[in-house]
């Protein structure tokens, strides 16, 4: 029995297949077809619960490699969430608020979870497993960098000792080389990369290079500034900018660098990270001083940025 509901179903079926020279009846066939859709085909769950690939036998490293995967996939949550705000052509304070809000569920999320890091391995375990991890490093994600890049102008991710060699008229291949990360592995003086360093750039420098330019003109920080002067100055936007910035800078920074002196420190002093990086200079609020909507501060808040952590 064909009802009113039906047909009008049909019809607008009719619409969507013409609209891209498609036959209506073919695609309603096809369904004869199909599989029911079930909840392990649709989330992948056979491929999404194997890629946990110990290096060594030692149970807890399960629990690292899996946190980690877990944060990379909040950290392509969040680029989705931040290239729906910067590809938005008539963007207004109510979209970004509500998009920026998912976004700082996300990191606060991020933040929070770090206690699973903290009091879920044993440190024994994880001071022998992480010897076989050498030289991978948590540095090394690019989705982060990527984030970051989205966030703000790249003027404000550069080495605060390196800021006067940069102006916005560097190229971007450049400027590159001077991001504050960059000091996780590069001697400056001789310009020598350590291998966790080049292994990174190597693998990751043209994405690098290109999401600098897209991001150039459409990163949180440029739409912000671009909205009306009352937008601006919509309160509550506001304390989702601010909310993010010191999260992101501050807050789950000094965490993970928290979790970092937990597993790493040598009672004597601090070990190198996994990578060999510098990871307390880079990381650092206090060293590096990023803020990627400077002008949301005040001057006191951004002199003491970090520093009472």
């Amino acid at each position: 029995m064909i009802t009113d509901k039906k047909k009008e179903a049909v019809d607008l079926l009719d619409e969507k297949f013409a609209a891209i020279g498609q036959n209506t009846e073919t695609h309603l066939e096809g369904l004869l077809y199909s599989k029911p859709i079930t909840y392990w085909d649709y989330i992948q769950t056979d491929i999404l619960l194997n890629l946990q690939v110990q290096r060594t036998l030692f149970a807890d490293e399960m629990v690292f490699i899996t946190y980690h995967q877990v944060s990379e996939l909040y950290f392509k949550m969040i680029l989705w969430e931040i290239t729906q705000i910067c590809n938005r052509e008539k963007l207004d304070a109510v979209f970004f608020c509500e998009r920026l809000g998912r976004i700082n569920r996300y990191f606060d999320v991020l933040t929070s979870s770090f206690e699973i890091m903290r009091s879920g391995m044993e440190l024994k375990q994880f001071r022998k497993f992480r010897k076989t991890l050498t030289p991978a490093s948590g540095f090394q994600s690019a989705q982060y960098r990527i984030i970051e890049f989205a966030s703000t102008d790249y003027e404000n991710l550069i080495d605060q000792r390196m800021r006067s060699k940069v102006s916005p008229e560097t190229p971007h291949e450049e400027a590159l080389e001077f991001m504050y990360w960059q000091a996780a592995g590069k001697d400056y003086q001789t310009g020598q990369r350590s291998y966790l360093l080049s292994a990174f750039m190597d693998r990751y420098k043209l994405e690098f290079v290109k999401a600098m330019e897209n991001y150039k003109a459409t990163n949180l920080w440029q739409k912000f500034k671009s909205l009306p002067y009352e937008s601006q100055n919509d309160p509550v936007l506001k304390d989702a900018m601010r909310h993010y910035d010191y999260t992101v800078n501050v807050s789950w920074v000094m965490v993970h660098l928290s979790t970092a002196h937990h597993y790493i420190g040598d009672g004597a002093g601090l070990a190198d990270a996994t990578g060999g990086s510098d990871w307390q200079k880079y990381m650092h609020p206090k060293y590096q001083s990023r803020v990627f909507f400077p002008s949301l501060w005040s001057d006191e808040e951004l002199k003491n940025w970090g520093q009472n952590l």
